[in-house]
């Protein structure tokens, strides 16, 4: 019986900090400031075998987001406002808005889907979702799904 490979998205902070030297290391050897694998596994402080271990394991969100879509799911205060607020920020980051929908709020709580296209001129999109997490009146923020 073969198994399916399974994808997740993460918070940085939840992910071990050996696959987060191993981005560096491949950035390192990307960006040519290291010549070898072994290089710019000593440059990150991990060993060759834990970089070829991990290598295909991880990416960047943000890399290879351009022309994608990705929905987000919203939890957020009923407030006159923040709703543009939320728009806002995706205007400022320079993503296309594809579909909105937010629910009836209950108990002053409102449930928010956004479909966001990224574009060649758009920003950081881990960055644009740590400065929606960060308004003030939204709760938190899910990616839902990156097509």
């Amino acid at each position: 019986m073969s198994q399916s490979t399974k994808y997740y998205v993460v918070k940085q902070k939840a992910i071990p900090e050996v696959l987060l030297r191993v981005v560096e290391a491949k950035r390192l050897l990307e960006s040519e400031k290291a010549a070898t694998v072994q290089e710019a596994a000593d440059m990150a402080g991990i060993s060759r075998s834990s970089f070829y271990k991990y290598k295909d394991d991880i990416l960047p969100f943000h890399d290879n987001a351009q022309g994608r879509t990705i929905t987000l799911m919203f939890q957020m205060d009923d407030e006159p406002g923040l709703l543009s607020d939320v728009l806002k920020i995706v205007a400022d980051f320079k993503a296309n808005i594809l579909t909105i929908h937010q629910s009836v709020p209950i108990n002053g709580i409102a449930s928010l889907s956004l479909s966001v296209q990224v574009l060649e001129e758009t920003g950081d999109v881990s960055r644009m979702i740590e400065t929606m997490e960060n308004w003030r009146g939204v709760h938190h923020v899910k990616i839902l799904a990156k097509e």
